[in-house]
This record gives structure tokens, sequence and C-alpha cells, in this order.
């Protein structure tokens, strides 16, 4: 028995150690979470949402406005259109692959970030092309948020070049993967319609997320989900190609970014951050170890309702939160004249919250 004991001991062990794992973890000293204090100190404003039902599909992760009517992109592929005044919501077209940011161009054409496919539009008529798919002949395989300048190029994230999103395992399976690892592999990518060029803007970043350019078009702004920060980079005046962090040390993971009214940008944070995360931060090993644990037991989102709106240099205007998490996984939010809809990761439905009852 003694003897069976220890041969099943030396077993786990050996697994938990020296199991083979898709990632070698770096060390790096991640912030003290100082929690929800101050601006982000706890409410439960969210607690107020009203929900759409999506029926047969789910997640709205990215989404978009034009001509009072709000645009979706889900887990199952789907665009989605909802009308605000008569409630119906119209499946437009599927991309057969993972659509997650939205944003319209000045031809209302929508753009989309499709984690599998590349930087899609889709014409008013509902017509699908790919604009690009990859840099240097290299693929594109986590395209993941964008933003169009006045000038008509398209700014958008490639969340990580080492965990594509399709090979993955999807996503949010990438995802965990690549914040796991903390690598540095997500990047800012600009396309440039006039000679049909992709080129690199900022690499080194921490799972590259959520983009949005400023009205006038004079800075973009990126998210780095495992970093806990949001980066600013000029594109015009004395700053010009250079980029500063505007907020840093955030209480969770930040994933996409939505210019608002008002100077206002709108950012989900996907879930509070992780106390085991951040302590294994610069003991990589045990990052590896986390992998080798049934998935029940692996680091994972958790159920927090949080969205955020700050000004373009970082300083935030209102935090809107519920603790219950009933509707979770935020991964934005969208302004309309009346309403502020809160987009999802993993929810069943869209969510929305009229802004008289937040301030707004």
């Amino acid at each position: 028995m003694l003897r069976t004991s220890l041969m099943i001991a030396t077993c786990l062990f050996a697994y938990l150690f020296f199991w083979p794992v898709p990632i070698e973890p770096v060390s790096w000293n991640a912030p003290k979470n100082n929690g929800f204090v101050g601006m982000f100190a706890p409410n439960s404003l969210l607690s107020k949402i009203e929900f759409i039902e999506l029926t047969d599909t789910h997640g709205p992760e990215g989404l978009a406005l034009l001509n009072g009517e709000v645009y979706a992109a889900t887990r199952e592929g789907w665009i989605l259109r909802y009308n605000e005044a008569s409630g119906e919501i119209t499946k437009l077209v599927n991309t057969k692959g993972s659509p997650l940011g939205l944003v319209f161009d000045a031809e209302n054409n929508l753009l989309i970030a499709d984690a599998y496919k590349g930087i899609l539009s889709m014409s008013p008529q509902g017509e699908l092309t790919v604009i690009t798919n990859s840099i240097n002949g290299l693929p594109i395989e986590y395209a993941d948020d964008l933003d169009v300048t006045d000038d008509g190029k398209i700014y958008f994230s490639d969340a990580t070049t080492k965990f594509g999103a399709q090979s993955n395992g999807g996503t949010y399976a990438a995802s965990l993967l690549d914040a796991s690892e903390h690598g540095s592999h997500g990047r800012l990518l600009v396309y440039d319609p006039a000679d049909q060029s992709t080129r690199l803007v900022m690499g080194g970043l921490d799972f590259a997320n959520g983009v949005a350019a400023a009205a006038d078009s004079s800075f973009v702004l990126i998210n780095e989900t495992s970093a806990y920060q949001i980066n600013k980079y000029w594109l015009k005046g004395e700053k010009a190609g250079t980029f500063e962090v505007i907020i840093d040390n955030l209480p969770g993971f930040p994933d996409n970014i939505v210019r608002g009214r008002d100077g206002r940008f709108w950012v989900g944070l996907v879930s509070p951050r992780n106390a085991a995360l951040d302590l294994f931060s610069n003991w990589p090993f045990m990052r590896a170890v986390n992998l080798r644990l049934p998935k029940s037991m692996q680091l994972a989102a958790e159920s927090y309702s949080h969205v955020f709106a700050m000004d373009g240099d970082g300083n935030v205007i209102t935090s809107l939160q519920d603790p219950n998490g009933i509707y979770h996984t935020n991964t934005g939010a969208l302004e309309t004249d009346d309403w502020l809809y809160i987009s999802s990761l993993h929810a069943d439905d869209l969510a929305r919250i009229r802004k008289q009852d937040i301030g707004l």
C-alpha cells in the first residue's frame, strides 16, 4: 500500500511539474492591486440594467451605432442589428469566424475585427470583404478591436502573435494562454487604404485589446489587458509617433474601449484582477503548473459587472459596477442619445441602462 501511494504521489508530482504546456511563462512584477478604491469604489449602478434577449446567439462582445440602430458581434459569428425604436433584432450576416470589435467608416461600411479572419468590411448591402489578414507576408491570427481615423486609416489590435484564436481553442482560451505566459506578443497595427498596406505601429504589448481614436484623430488609445493599463499613441502634433501610459494598475482586465459622447471613452473590465495571477507574476513556473490543473481549478474570469468612462488623458469620469455580476464579463459600452449599451464576452443577452439613471 505504501509503495503504491508513493508511486501515485511520484506520478502526480511529475505531471504537475514536468508535463509539457503550450506556454513559456515570463517573469514580471505585477503592480500591487489597490482594489476597488477611489473612483473605482464599489457601487451597484449596473444593477439597474435591462436585458435585450438575443434568443439563439450570445456574447455580444463588440458594438457599433448607425442611424439609431445598434450593431453587435456575437460568439456564433453573427452580426446583429437592433433597432432602438421598434426593438426589432435582425441577423445580417455570419462571418463564419469570430467577430469582435466593430466600427463604421465614413461610407457606412461596418468594419469588423474578426479574430479568425482579420479585418473585414460589411457593405450597407451586407456584402463581406477581407480588407487585410496579413502583415509582411505573415497571417494576423487574433485581430481584436479597431477604429478608423479621419484620413480613413484603420488602427487595430493584434492581441497576440503567438496564441492564435482559432488554433488555440477560441478567443477566450487563447487569451488565457497569453495572459499566463505574459510574453508581450501583442501589437497595434494600421491599415492604410491609400496604398493597401498594413504596418506595425506599436509592439511588445501584453494582450493588445481595445482600440479607440480621438474625435479629432490626434491620438489612438490601446488597451493592454494583462498589464492592467491603457496606452495613448499620438498621431498628430509635437508628440506624433510617441506613446505614453495614461492609466495603469487598473482593478481589472481592460477589454474594449469605445469613444463615447462629450470626450468620454468607455472601457469594459472583463473581470477583476486575479490574486493568484498577480502573486505568481514573478513565479513563472507556478503559472505553468496552473495549466496542468483540471480546468475547473485553473485561473478564469470572475463574474463581476464593471465598465467605466475616462477622458483622453486617463482621468476617470464615472465607474459603473454590480458586484453580483448578473451581467458579467463586460467588454465595453456604447452610448446612444438616451441609453448606454453594455457588451459582454459570455452573457446570453445584450444589456442597456438609461443614461439618466447613471447621471449622464
